[in-house]
């Protein structure tokens, strides 16, 4: 399966803050969610992905094409849809005049699409920017990113800040974006339940280093919650440890392999201590997130 992204050893130092040879690919046809606190370096890696901030080093490609190098064909970019936190369209501009801006600006912009996109979301066309809510808002920059042949979705933080119906009726949108395979959505977010609903793959990056990047159905499946005493705790092989939340009654352990926590014999063990009963439960992306990003802080 060919890539639509692919990003080798970016690096982007800042006063406080280092975004650390970041590396990954992301396959044509798949979703990404790309999770992390606020300042963990989602923004830094996506505008030096597109090469809106210039990286220290590394290298970004999207669709086959080197970002920053000058070819001459530049047709490629307008596959590209791109869509930030807040929207950028200029408040006293009319939904008419934003399509018609669009229009000169992209050789590939499809009225049809749009004008489609704005009845779905029911977005007048003699509305101000001002005048719309944040959800129509962002509804309306997303319309503008796929209303030009985009092949490519990116989003940051996109659906912060709306409420759950708008951000549902977001992704039905993306899911239907992405079942004919051809297309390809980046999205990041510290909204785990829409990473978790709408993504193939997860990434984490924690103080500008990416720490995980796996299959979200491997992750759902291999990881798992351990509630238990602290007896029972010290049972669980270390290597498969992720983190851990220590109460007063009992210690919450993240695990990153339930077939290798049941092959080490945890749960005869863990009976034999007679000191409790213990629970093995299914663990989320956003417990992924707060037991790794919560270690990390510890160790620091």
């Amino acid at each position: 399966m060919e890539n639509a992204i692919v990003v080798n050893n970016l690096t982007k130092k800042y006063d406080g803050f280092v975004l650390n040879n970041i590396s990954f690919q992301v396959p044509t046809g798949s979703v990404v969610g790309f999770i992390g606190e606020n300042g963990a370096g989602k923004s830094t890696t996506i505008r030096a992905m597109l090469g809106i901030v210039i990286a220290d080093t590394g290298e970004a490609w999207l669709l086959g094409h080197k970002v920053g190098r000058k070819t001459g064909d530049e047709a490629w970019r307008e596959q590209i849809g791109v869509v930030f936190d807040e929207c950028n369209f200029h408040w006293e501009l009319r939904v008419k005049q934003v399509q018609n801006i669009m229009r000169d600006i992209y050789k590939t912009w499809n009225d049809e699409k749009f004008l489609g996109y704005m009845k779905r979301f029911e977005i007048p066309l003699d509305k101000k920017v001002k005048e719309l809510s944040r959800g129509m808002k962002m509804k309306l920059s997303i319309a503008v990113a796929l209303s030009h042949d985009s092949r490519v979705l990116i989003l940051d933080e996109a659906t912060s800040g709306l409420d759950p119906v708008v951000r549902n009726e977001i992704l039905d949108i993306f899911r239907e974006l992405i079942e004919d395979g051809q297309h390809t959505i980046f999205i990041s977010s510290h909204i785990t339940s829409d990473i978790e609903k709408i993504s193939d793959y997860i990434m984490l990056i924690h103080k500008g280093k990416l720490l995980l990047s796996e299959s979200k159905d491997e992750i759902l499946y291999n990881y798992a919650i351990v509630r238990c005493t602290r007896e029972q705790a010290d049972l669980i092989p270390k290597d498969i440890v992720v983190g851990k939340e220590v109460c007063q009654y009992e210690v919450s352990v993240l695990v990153r392999d339930k077939g290798r926590l049941r092959e080490s014999g945890f749960e005869e063990k863990a009976e034999l201590t007679g000191n409790g009963s213990f629970a093995i439960d299914r663990a989320t992306v956003e417990d992924v997130l707060l037991y790794t990003v919560r270690t990390k802080e510890e160790k620091i």
